[in-house]
């Protein structure tokens, strides 16, 4: 007697379209921010996953479109992250600290969200250009800065008209530098920036600069 196997159901077919997607991301996302997008090569992503070249392109159209997707999920995370992030309860001091702190975190833990936006901003940010849902994304910190930022100043800790988005970048640069030139940083000056024994007192100091530039005298002029 001949078995015949069950043919999968929707919902079965739905959960492995699924974990087949997000195994193809994850092995991408290592290869694109390893060998950057002009050498990463689509061949080896199948080889290391349990798909084809073929179903990769049936999931993503292909090469372009792979990169894309890796840098949607990747600037996701830490979105995510930012609209979870409940500082209301903090005075605005504390509040910006905590942050600073996410951001800290954040690129700390994932180094290849940082190779992959160094990858991109090399391409002139042409696939986040391109990407209708990167363009949607934003930014929740930038709405987080902006209430405390307000909160600040309406207090009087604050200097006034300082910008979300220069502050933003201010921390941004910061915890993105630590990471991304760790290696010639280190090179040139002997010293890890990710050296954990030191861990502590950069996280302290990049809260101790902003909260300075947030607390400084302006000139009048």
């Amino acid at each position: 007697m001949t078995s015949v196997e069950e043919p999968a159901r929707p919902g079965e077919r739905i959960r492995d379209a699924a974990r087949t997607r997000a195994e193809i991301l994850d092995v991408a996302t290592q290869e694109f921010a390893r060998a950057g997008y002009d050498g990463a090569r689509v061949d080896e992503i199948a080889a290391r996953t349990r798909t084809t070249k073929r179903m990769i392109y049936y999931y993503f159209g292909g090469k372009e479109q792979l990169f894309t997707a890796v840098l949607e999920r990747a600037y996701g995370v830490i979105r995510e992250a930012e609209q979870e992030l409940d500082v209301d309860h903090l005075d605005p001091v504390a509040a910006i600290r905590r942050l600073a702190e996410l951001t800290f975190d954040h690129h700390e833990q994932h180094p290849d969200f940082i190779r992959l936006v160094s990858i991109e901003n090399i391409h002139e940010a042409h696939h986040i250009a391109g990407s209708e849902k990167l363009g949607k994304i934003g930014s929740p910190a930038l709405d987080v800065i902006r209430r405390i930022l307000a909160s600040g100043q309406e207090s009087g800790l604050f200097t006034a008209d300082v910008d979300a988005v220069d502050l933003h970048a201010m921390i941004s640069s910061f915890c993105f530098f630590r990471v991304s030139n760790r290696h010639t940083f280190g090179a040139l000056f002997g010293r890890d920036l990710l050296d954990g024994a030191q861990r502590a007192h950069y996280r302290a100091m990049l809260g101790d600069m902003v909260i300075a530039y947030l607390t400084a005298e302006r000139s009048a002029d």
